[in-house]
């Protein structure tokens, strides 16, 4: 991280709602503190913190503070003792209205096969880039259309796998939480009816149609070149060939989930694409219906790009079996989930390699009326039990999230946005508003309050990560990074060399560096932003 002194006063650097809890988190030893208000230096509060706990992963003594009788909109300060100050913050009603549509816009930044405009990028425009025709690995003969869709990360490969999950974030949110999507981003394509969230979704949704094999209805794992390009190379000087690798069950069980649920929500706003959507879906259950024993995926000899290795197909499969059923109400779908049911893989979980949690909330989601009614019972006990269960570990640890010591891993933020978005999954089964004040202290975790002082989302918050591993941030010679961007978090594995040599024997939530070259903590992708997305919405209501 830059070098920069760390506040010992640490809070949500954009705000806090004007309802509900306000805490503040203290590492340092004084325990009187004062809110102060910006504009007119007025001290509104007074207040004092608890004692001090130590808080092993973060490696500091803690005391919190609660301002929660402050609840005039306004932007305030924490202030203690002898010119210690935490960072400016709002209170207000929406306090994240302006975050969402940044996090919402990090995707037209991603981007590929199009020219990025001055109009709608800013100082961050870029020319098209990775327009030519991809080879079918293994078939050099054979080459397709593969433009469009988001890059992944900081690199600019395009994932079959990953691309779904991030479009089923974005589509859950906008179908729990419908009136957090009515302002424009703007996008080019904004049209004042459909959403700006579908509009974005579908430029990935377009992309994805194209991985799947016409012949068969399996859908490719990945497209990329055959290695990384240097950091500092921009997306349009990338020009090596792009790569189709094999189609994988998992890709295609990704593929035929997000699809079946693309038909059910962009029905109301395109028919037709709906339908296109819908027998794309078919097509690929129809291959894994074909295909029940695949091996799981592995990058071909010459390709050494972002493998995404997933072994276990059965969770892919469940997911896409309960969004077929729920879109079609078809009872050999719903057949094939009370099948998949009984396997053994997590169903709770929302990761990119296990999609379980996707099939239990839209099983969940299709109602008891549909369902088979001890399976409807035990996915939900099971997921209010699961939820319950972060929420105990949350009250737990010093800063108030679910992560133990062992789960700062590579892409932790990640694993704060998937834990709040199986909290408010809870809530919305439920109706314990409990499950949202836990989710929220997570977004409060992820934009500044934490042992780093610092906000995890470039443009966001007045300490935010400057650095992050992302190539056109990297390579486009403007001062701030690429906008709205979610950083990994912190590793404790330690698994980039920049920081073996800087990190060692640091507590796990303290293994984090706002450098270009600490791929393993601070790279940024889009499934990072597309929980970043649900949560947010569930608090712009």
């Amino acid at each position: 991280m830059s070098e920069r002194t760390l506040r010992t006063i640490t809070v949500n650097q954009i705000g806090y709602p004007l309802d509900g809890q306000k805490i503040v988190v203290f590492t340092g030893t004084e325990h009187d503190f004062q809110v102060v208000d910006v504009d007119s230096g007025t001290i509104v509060f007074k207040g004092s913190s608890d004692t001090g706990r130590f808080d092993k992963a973060s490696g500091v003594i803690l005391h919190t503070g609660d301002f929660s009788e402050v609840n005039t909109e306004g932007r305030y300060r924490i202030e203690q003792g002898e010119g210690l100050a935490s960072a400016s913050f709002s209170i207000s009603d929406q306090p994240y209205h302006e975050l969402q549509q940044g996090l919402l816009k990090a995707f037209y930044y991603y981007r590929c096969g199009v020219e990025l405009t001055e109009e709608y990028a800013g100082d961050w425009k870029h020319k098209a880039c990775h327009t030519a025709k991809g080879i079918v690995y293994g078939q050099p003969d054979l080459q397709l259309d593969c433009s469009g869709g988001w890059h992944d990360a900081g690199d600019y490969g395009k994932y079959s796998g990953p691309g779904a999950k991030a479009i089923a974030d974005m589509l859950l949110a906008y179908e729990l939480y419908p009136s957090a999507f009515v302002s424009a981003i703007p996008l080019p394509e904004s049209d004042g009816s459909t959403p700006d969230v579908l509009l974005e979704c579908r430029v990935e949704l377009d992309w994805l149609f194209k991985m799947q094999d016409s012949a068969t209805g399996g859908v490719y794992h990945k497209l990329t070149t055959l290695s990384f390009p240097g950091l500092d190379v921009m997306p349009e000087d990338d020009t090596a060939d792009l790569y189709f690798s094999p189609l994988s069950a998992t890709a295609t069980g990704d593929f035929a989930g997000v699809m079946a649920m693309a038909a059910r929500v962009y029905k109301p706003f395109d028919a037709a694409y709906a339908g296109k959507c819908l027998d794309a879906a078919g097509a690929a259950w129809e291959w894994l219906v074909q295909h029940p024993d695949v091996p799981g995926f592995t990058n071909p000899p010459e390709i050494s790009t972002g493998e995404y290795g997933d072994g276990v197909d059965k969770d892919e499969r469940y997911w896409a079996a309960a969004e077929l059923y729920r879109t079609t109400g078809k009872e050999e779908y719903h057949q094939a989930v009370l099948q998949l049911v009984q396997l053994a893989f997590p169903k709770y979980s929302l990761g990119w390699g296990d999609m379980g949690g996707y099939g239990t909330i839209a099983y969940l989601l299709n109602g008891e009326e549909q369902a088979d009614r001890g399976l409807y019972a035990s996915l939900k006990e099971g997921l209010v039990a699961e939820a319950q269960r972060l929420a105990e570990q949350s009250r737990e640890e010093g800063y108030r999230i679910s992560l133990k010591e062992e789960d700062y891993i590579w892409g932790s933020n990640m694993l704060v946005m998937n834990n709040a978005m199986l909290l408010l999954a809870a809530e919305y089964f439920s109706g314990d508003s409990g499950f949202a004040d836990c989710a929220l202290d997570h977004l409060h975790y992820l934009m500044g309050r934490n042992v780093l002082d610092i906000s995890y989302v470039t443009g966001f918050g007045d300490h935010a990560v400057m650095n992050p591993h992302h190539r056109p941030s990297v390579g486009d010679q403007v001062a701030d990074p690429v906008p709205g961007l979610v950083s990994g978090g912190p590793d404790r594995g330690l698994h980039d060399e920049y920081v073996v040599e800087h990190l060692q024997g640091k507590p796990a939530a303290q293994c984090f560096v706002d450098h270009e070259l600490s791929y393993s903590t601070n790279e940024v992708t889009i499934y990072w932003n597309s929980p970043a997305v649900f949560v947010v919405a569930r608090f712009n209501q």
